[in-house]
C-alpha cells in the first residue's frame, strides 16, 4: 500500500480553488484545475509515493501485474487496471458529450487507425479500444444534464418559453414523442446552418428571460441553464439540445450513472468519478473542440429516460454505502466511519480480490494493510495492491473514504 498522488488536468472549465482546497494546496491556482486522475491510464498515470521515491502506477502494474492486480483481475482484463478514478471540479459547463459502447469503441479505433489519424490528433474520436461507462458521486451540490427525457416534458418546456420560432419543432416532437422524434429534432438542430442558429438561439434565450421574469417556477432550473449556456457558448446548437435533456441536481453523496450512448454535460460542482479505463469522448456541442456529428449520431441512444433512471441506486451494508451499477470494470462505495465505529480499528468489508483505490473525502482515517500503514486526510489517496489486502481502518472523528475496486 502506498500513498497515491493524482495527475492534475487543466481545462478551461475547471476551478482554480476546488481541487486545490480538496487536496490541501494553496488556492487560487495559476490555471483552472478540472480533473485529478487517480489511475493507471497511459495518458496521465498517478504516482505512487514509495520508500525509493515516486513511481508511476502504470509502471508498477506493468512490472508486477499479478501482485498489483491479482489473478482474478488479470484473468478477466489482462495486465491492465480496468478502472480510472477522478476528482472532477466543474466551475463552468463541460462539453455536451457521449461515450461509445465496447463494440463501437473497438470498431472506431480500428477505423481511425486504418485512416491514419494520429492518436494525438484533435480530430481523433477514439484514443483507445475501451468503452467508458461512468459513475459520478457528488461531493458538493452538483448540477448536470443527462439523457433524453420523455418528449412530452421537453414539449412542455418549449411551450412554457412561449417562443414562436420554436413552434415547428414543438409540432415535430409532439407529433412523434418517441426516440425517433427525439433523433429527428436533435439532428435538425445540430446540423442547422449557423445563420438559422443565430436567429433561433437568441429567441430561445429571450424566452428564458421572460419566463424567469414571469414568476413561474416549474422550469426555473432549465431556464437558468439555457441562459448560462447561451452566455458561455453563443450560437452553439448545444444550447438548444439542452432543452431535450434531463436537468439533474445531486445532493452530496447522490450519484448518477452514465451508460454508453447517453448524451450529457456536467454543469457545476465537485464530484468523484469512477469509470472504465478510457478517454473516448464524442462531443455534441458546448465546446470549441472537434465535433464529429455523423459519429456522434451513430453512438447516441435516443430512448427517453426519466432522470430517476440515471440516478445510481444505493444500499447500506455495514459501514459501506454501495453504489449499484451494471458496469463490470468497477465497483464503488463510500466507507462511512462514525458513531460506534470511531476510536478503534475495524475491518473494511472485503468483497473483491483485486486492488483498491481509496480517497478520503471527509475527516481523517488510518489505513492498515499487510505491508504498511498510512494516514489519509481529506483529499489524499492510497493504492492498495491486490496482494496487500484486506485492510483495517481507524478514525477518531466522523470520516468518509471513497473506495473503487474492480467489479468482478
Amino acid at each position: 500500500m502506498e500513498l497515491l498522488r493524482g495527475a492534475i488536468r487543466t481545462y478551461a472549465w475547471g476551478s482554480r480553488t476546488a481541487i486545490a482546497e480538496f487536496t490541501g494546496r494553496p488556492s487560487p491556482t495559476a490555471h483552472p484545475e478540472a480533473e485529478l486522475w487517480l489511475g493507471a491510464h497511459p495518458g496521465d498515470p498517478a504516482r505512487l509515493e514509495t520508500a525509493d521515491g515516486e513511481r508511476s502506477l502504470l509502471d508498477a502494474v506493468r512490472a508486477d501485474p499479478d501482485g498489483q492486480l491479482g489473478p482474478a483481475v488479470r484473468g478477466r482484463y489482462g495486465d491492465v487496471l480496468p478502472l480510472l478514478v477522478k476528482v472532477l471540479a466543474a466551475e463552468e459547463p463541460l462539453s455536451l458529450q457521449a461515450h461509445p459502447s465496447a463494440e463501437q469503441a473497438v470498431e472506431g479505433y480500428v477505423r481511425e487507425d486504418r485512416l491514419g489519424v494520429p492518436l494525438t490528433s484533435p480530430i481523433r474520436n477514439y484514443r483507445d479500444r475501451n468503452h467508458k461507462p461512468e459513475l459520478l458521486v457528488a461531493l458538493s451540490e452538483f448540477h448536470a444534464l443527462g439523457g433524453f427525457r420523455p418528449a412530452a416534458r421537453s414539449v412542455d418546456l418549449m411551450r412554457a418559453l412561449a417562443v414562436p420560432e420554436l413552434d415547428p419543432f414543438i409540432g415535430l416532437l409532439s407529433g412523434q414523442p418517441d426516440a425517433d422524434g427525439l433523433r429527428a429534432l436533435f439532428t435538425t438542430w445540430i446540423t442547422a446552418p449557423q445563420p438559422d442558429l443565430d436567429v433561433l438561439i437568441p429567441a430561445v434565450l429571450d424566452g428564458a428571460v421572460d419566463y424567469m421574469r414571469s414568476g413561474a417556477t416549474e422550469f426555473d432550473d432549465e431556464a437558468k441553464t439555457l441562459l448560462e449556456l447561451g452566455e458561455r457558448y453563443p450560437g452553439d446548437a448545444g444550447v438548444l439540445a439542452a432543452m431535450l435533456l434531463n436537468r439533474i441536481t445531486l445532493a452530496p453523496g447522490e450519484a448518477i450513472f452514465m451508460p454508453a450512448g447517453n448524451l450529457h454535460s456536467y454543469i457545476h460542482g465537485v464530484g468523484m468519478e469512477v469509470m472504465a479505463n478510457s478517454d473516448n469522448v464524442l462531443r455534441g456541442g458546448l465546446t470549441p473542440k472537434h465535433v464529429d456529428v455523423p459519429e456522434l449520431l451513430r453512438v447516441l441512444d435516443f430512448r427517453p429516460a426519466d432522470e430517476t433512471m440515471l440516478r445510481a441506486p444505493t444500499h447500506r451494508d455495514g459501514i459501506e454505502l454501495v453504489y449499484e451499477t451494471p458496469a463490470s470494470e468497477f465497483a464503488a462505495c463510500i466507507l462511512m466511519l462514525d458513531g460506534e465505529n470511531l476510536g478503534h480499528e475495524i475491518d473494511a468489508p472485503s468483497r473483491h480480490d483485486g486492488p483498491q483505490i481509496l480517497v478520503c473525502t471527509e475527516g481523517s482515517v488510518i489505513v492498515r494493510a499487510k505491508s504498511d500503514v498510512v494516514e489519509l486526510n481529506r483529499g489524499s489517496a492510497a493504492w492498495v495492491a491486490a496482494d496487500d489486502g484486506p485492510i483495517r481502518l481507524e478514525a477518531t472523528s466522523p470520516s468518509r473514504l471513497f473506495r473503487a475496486t474492480v467489479g468482478l
